[in-house]
């Protein structure tokens, strides 16, 4: 098996190391706890203790079979599913079983009394086992569900992506082609150097849709890109970028930004008989990095008939796919001026040492 298909193989257990796993375990043993202490007995001792030391007993098992199977994941990955839960499964009794009767004779050999009697020892223990029993395969269960759902919204994101990113490839070279079209006669040179250009965003359009880019390389085919469309538009086309200072190295997705450069041009410095300025600013912003984009545009009534945002629609489902809920595209779309903003996340290294 290759390490990409090893990585891309569903899994069925899910990471008993992460705290949000740790926590559910945690929980669904209270609430089991809960269950069996509220229920009628003939326990004499009150609730609140017997509640309390139930509760530490419970938990203790919880942790030690959340620990050992975080530690065993690796290994119990590598058999079949059947096999694997078969093997978490037994791991988690043998431990019930093993710290019930150590809890047990501890209890009785320092006489704390909070256990069954002595001749209650396999009573206490296998009905430790058999809680344990409905407790891991409730939990086994869940686990698997919710991994399995998770796995569905990684591959529908993933293909959706596919799907924006095949759209937006025709959206700029189609129109970049025609603007070298009407260079070659009249401008040689400057169509060979628009030509070069080209290349370098054939290049990135054509390259792996899953491996991202950086921040630096994608600055540079914004800069690219607005050369070429200097050249169709001459002094009516302004640039004024302002990223210095910002993590080069920063992963974002393969064009990211050319896209937005292309709808400031197209909506707004294209329909301006005087043209006006395409304007870039970065920043560092609370363990983030902020782009802005701003473009005059003519007023409503005067505007070009719209695409369908899809070079907005797409910006933002690419983003949301790579980043989630920790970046986002901010739209400003005034009367005489549209702004965009992305927000993406980046970790200071000087804040981590």
């Amino acid at each position: 098996m290759t390490p990409a298909s090893a990585a891309e193989r569903p899994r069925w257990l899910p990471d008993f190391c992460s705290l949000p796993v740790l926590f559910a375990v945690m929980v669904v043993a209270e609430l089991l706890v809960l269950v069996a202490e509220i229920a009628p007995s003939d326990e004499t001792r009150p609730l609140l203790p017997r509640l309390a030391t139930v509760s530490v007993f419970a938990q203790w098992l919880a942790l030690i079979c959340a620990v050992c199977l975080c530690k065993l994941r690796p290994q119990l990955e590598k058999l079949s599913p059947l096999l694997g839960v078969i093997a978490a499964y037994a791991l988690m009794l043998a431990i019930t079983v093993i710290g019930s009767a150590l809890v047990f004779e501890i209890d009785h050999q320092l006489d704390l009394r909070l256990t069954l009697p002595a001749q209650f020892q396999g009573r206490f223990v296998w009905r430790s086992a058999a809680l344990c029993a409905l407790l891991g395969a409730a939990l086994l269960r869940y686990f698997y569900v919710i991994e399995q759902w998770r796995a569905r919204v990684r591959a529908e994101s993933k293909a959706r992506f596919e799907a924006l990113q095949a759209r937006i490839r025709p959206h700029f070279l189609f129109n970049s082609m025609n603007t070298i079209a009407s260079l070659i006669r009249t401008r040689p040179t400057e169509a060979e150097r628009a030509v070069e250009d080209l290349s370098d965003l054939f290049r990135a359009a054509l390259g792996n849709d899953a491996a991202l880019s950086t921040l630096g390389t994608e600055l540079d085919l914004m800069r690219r890109y607005l050369d070429i469309e200097k050249l169709r538009l001459g002094e009516r086309l302004r640039v004024d970028m302002a990223v210095d200072g910002l993590p080069q190295e920063l992963p974002i997705p393969a064009l990211l930004l050319q896209p937005l450069a292309e709808n400031a041009i197209y909506h707004g410095i294209a329909q301006l008989p005087e043209g006006g300025t395409v304007s870039m600013r970065g920043r560092r912003e609370h363990g983030a990095v902020v782009l802005e984009i701003r473009n005059p545009q003519p007023p409503p009534a005067a505007r070009a008939a719209p695409r369908h945002g899809m070079a907005l629609d797409n910006t933002r489902a690419r983003i949301a796919y790579h980043f989630g809920e920790r970046g986002r595209l901010d739209i400003d779309n005034a009367a005489d001026e549209f702004v965009c903003v992305i927000t993406l996340p980046h970790e200071d290294p000087d804040r981590r040492r």
